[in-house]
């Protein structure tokens, strides 16, 4: 089955892709097939990961608003508040079946810290009638980067979302970087260009030319809005928005031509996006919420500090990227709660250093070895949110993400393109790292810096 750049780059609401994306989609499909049941109530549990680090994550609001039929992508946040307060202060829910149901959030979300015996992030939902009698129950999980599956699916070995992947055969269907680094000797092609012709198997060469600029006006959006909106963000950790005071320094240094300026541009866009994810905000999952910075900033970095920097170039950058993201989907994992922080920030920055490698004149060998040098600096990277809000150390991470992605790439086009590490052996090692990792270090907020720093 094919997983698009399309499946990769999601536009949807902060803070997290796992914790309020995934949820928000589950529960939307939960109430769909509501329709035409007597529904008097419903409950939700959340599980392990998504019950120790949930609030912050807003875990509760976001199944909320997919029972009340919302998705993450048409949503916006002025509209998620106001249905969220609406809903917390009635305690009742308007179904998508168009009939309203007893549902107080703070009683009927229960948190439950003990997780399922197949993945971190699991979900149950429950409808019963006014009798109490159950109508309908489906446990869904949240697998990262917004996608979701059923338990049993997921335990039948469907380890991807089938209800949103595309079935349609492509020309270039590649399961390793081996085989697609094959697949670009055999044919002749960029990375890129390969993308290329599978996404057009499935749509118009128009609407994925459409669809990459939308998500590059997304991403410059978020930048943009980053840069400028000032403030606490929420939580109670007292977080100061960085960005804005970041933007004028970058301002009166460009002025000066200080040396240092692109790379003070790439921390300023990383932190930009990352903290409009920590306060709600609409950004791009790319390839997850809470490293959601990372590629915004190499691509903002390209198209401020590269002389050949066009539509096209971006276009190439986000479809190298996507196939290396397709890699660390089939073969580990992008979920911190299943193998930490590498798998978010570390996979970023990995798709990041390949696209920059990619629109740099790169040879697919030396793109490879970008993508695999980003990884392997990452390896061991745990996920310990503090007080469970995507905000420290998530928000500077990202910054560092991005900086390691250009120096990936900046090693990879200086070699000689032999490699003493290949792509697929650190993709392996990431996800044997992560199942490795103690689960207090796996975006529970039960280690590291999240017992060690102390807040009030």
């Amino acid at each position: 089955m094919f997983v698009s750049v399309f499946d990769l780059f999601k536009v949807g609401l902060g803070p997290s892709s796992s914790h309020t994306y995934g949820p928000m989609v589950c529960a939307a499909r939960f109430a769909a097939g509501l329709k035409g049941l007597p529904v008097a109530s419903i409950s939700v549990t959340l599980y392990g990961s998504l019950s120790l680090t949930g609030r912050g994550h807003a875990t509760d609001r976001a199944v909320t608003l997919g029972l009340c039929g919302k998705m993450p992508d048409s949503i916006s946040p002025d509209e998620s508040g106001i249905l969220w307060q609406t809903v917390s202060s009635r305690r009742r829910i308007p179904l998508t079946a168009g009939v309203e149901v007893a549902f107080d959030p703070a009683k009927d979300i229960l948190f439950v810290d003990k997780a399922l015996d197949i993945h971190p992030n699991g979900m149950l939902f429950v409808a019963k009638s006014e009798d109490g009698s159950k109508l309908q129950e489906e446990c869904w999980l949240s697998i990262g980067g917004g996608f979701v599956v059923r338990h049993e699916e997921l335990a039948a070995g469907k380890s991807l979302d089938d209800k949103n992947l595309v079935h349609t055969p492509v020309p270039f269907p590649f399961s390793s970087a081996e085989s697609l680094l094959s697949l670009c000797t055999e044919h002749d092609l960029s990375i890129a260009e390969l993308m290329r012709r599978n996404e057009q198997a499935v749509r118009s060469s128009r609407a994925v030319e459409e669809g990459l600029d939308s998500i590059w006006s997304a991403m410059e959006t978020c930048i943009e809005r980053g840069c400028h909106v000032k403030g606490e963000l929420p939580g109670g950790l007292h977080v100061q928005r960085r960005a804005p005071g970041l933007y004028e320094r970058w301002s009166k240094a460009s002025a000066e031509g200080h040396i240092l300026l692109p790379v003070d541009w790439l921390s300023l866009c990383a932190i930009a996006v990352n903290e409009e994810n920590a306060a709600g905000g609409r950004v791009v999952t790319s390839p997850t919420n809470g490293a959601a910075g990372v590629i915004p900033a190499v691509l903002s970095f390209h198209k401020a500090y590269d002389a050949n920097s066009c539509t096209q170039s971006i276009r190439d950058f986000l479809l190298t990227a996507a196939a290396i993201g397709v890699l660390y989907k089939r073969n580990a994992s992008v979920s911190a709660a299943e193998v930490g922080c590498q798998g978010e920030i570390g996979v970023a920055s990995s798709m990041a250093a390949a696209g920059l490698a990619a629109v740099w004149g790169g040879s697919v060998l030396q793109i490879e070895n970008a993508a695999e040098i980003a990884m392997e600096h990452h390896l061991g990277m745990t996920c310990d949110p503090v007080a469970g809000l995507v905000q420290v150390p998530c928000i500077e991470r990202n910054a560092m993400g991005a900086v390691k992605a250009v120096s990936a790439a900046r090693l990879a086009l200086s070699g000689d393109e032999r490699q003493r590490v290949s792509l697929d052996q650190v993709i392996a090692t990431m996800y044997q790292t992560g199942q490795d990792m103690k689960d207090k270090y796996k975006e529970t907020s039960q280690g590291g810096l999240a017992v060690n720093v102390v807040y009030c």
